[in-house]
């Protein structure tokens, strides 16, 4: 063959593919916008990706910014596994003071426990040049309300949801799909059987409490009362290390709160496990006010000076790493 007619064939199937994938573009928009996004940003992606990852920007660049790559480490994994579960005695005391564990089991024995009930395995290992993974990390802001995001954050990989949030009847803003749901014993709810439980514990008895949620219902009470029994799929269960939970108090909050918020603990989960992130529902309303986008009760200033978090140098912290194209910060309304 010619080389003439090997350029015209080459030429004829790149104009193929391009059409046929323009053409399913165009379906998946009219039947569901969210596969439109997602395999748009796939095949911009699979041409611009650099090699880091598989996307065309990474969250972790070879040339990084100094502020970021001093805070980021990798080598802590975000979630806790027999391996990883023996902790040093600063980090032990740490985190038994976040709540003020009087008499708290042993965490080697309740631990054991733990992983005889749920799965012991290292996830999200995965890093490298094949992978690009999108994820959204959906905050419970009533910035929310009316924003029109819903398809954008069902097109994501990975969607993490916090502590109460409903979906039903708000899909439009806030989407329908949740493969993360991040809860603790006092703010648990039910799943479905295909969304991972992502527990952050604050201290053992949080540990014990998942053990009978899923299993005899015993424990009713942790410093108030909390779901007895919760509906989750046990091989889906994971556990927030008490590691990177020092971890990330300390060198991205600079200790600024008494601890970090669940939903600032998610954020860095996903900058730890993802490629790209897109932040939702962080933050006050356009008219400053504070509250969740299925309630219009107002919080307050009480919601942002419990003591308990410092939710100004957290947003301030989400508002930099935007700044710095480390996450795509939605405002929403």
């Amino acid at each position: 063959m010619s080389l003439l007619k090997q350029h015209k064939v080459t030429a004829f199937t790149v104009l193929v593919c391009v059409v046929t994938f323009t053409t399913l573009l165009f379906s998946f928009s009219l039947t569901d916008p969210s596969l439109y996004f997602k395999y748009a940003m796939r095949l911009s992606d699979s041409f611009f990706s650099k090699g880091q990852c598989g996307c065309r920007h990474c969250m972790t660049e070879l040339e990084d910014d100094a502020w970021f790559t001093e805070r980021l480490n990798l080598s802590i994994h975000p979630l806790l596994t027999r391996r990883n579960s023996l902790l040093t005695e600063d980090t032990y005391r740490w985190w038994q003071w976040l709540q003020a564990e009087q008499h708290p089991a042993n965490l080697s024995e309740v631990v054991e426990q733990l992983f005889q009930l749920i799965p012991d395995v290292d996830q999200y290992m995965d890093a490298g040049p094949e992978r690009c993974r999108n994820c959204a990390v959906v905050g419970n802001s009533g910035n929310l309300k009316g924003s029109h995001y819903g398809s954008l954050i069902d097109s994501s990989d990975v969607i993490i949801r916090i502590n109460q949030a409903p979906t039903s009847g708000f899909e439009e803003d806030v989407g329908r799909r949740t493969t993360h749901h991040v809860m603790y014993p006092e703010s648990a709810k039910d799943l479905d059987n295909a969304t991972s439980l992502l527990l952050i514990p604050f201290k053992t008895l949080d540990l014990q409490w998942v053990i009978s949620a899923l299993t005899t219902g015993s424990i009713k009470n942790t410093y108030i009362p909390v779901k007895s029994t919760i509906r989750a799929n046990k091989d889906r269960v994971l556990i927030y290390s008490p590691t990177f939970f020092k971890y990330v108090s300390e060198s991205w909050l600079e200790n600024h709160g008494r601890y970090p918020s669940t939903g600032f603990l998610s954020l860095m989960f996903a900058i730890h496990i993802c490629d790209r992130v897109k932040v939702f529902g962080f933050g006050a309303d356009h008219r400053g006010n504070w509250h969740h986008y299925w309630d219009q009760s107002y919080l307050g200033d009480a919601f942002r000076h419990t003591g308990v978090h410092d939710a100004d140098f957290e947003y301030n912290v989400t508002l930099l790493l935007a700044d710095k194209h480390k996450v795509e910060l939605f405002k929403g309304r």
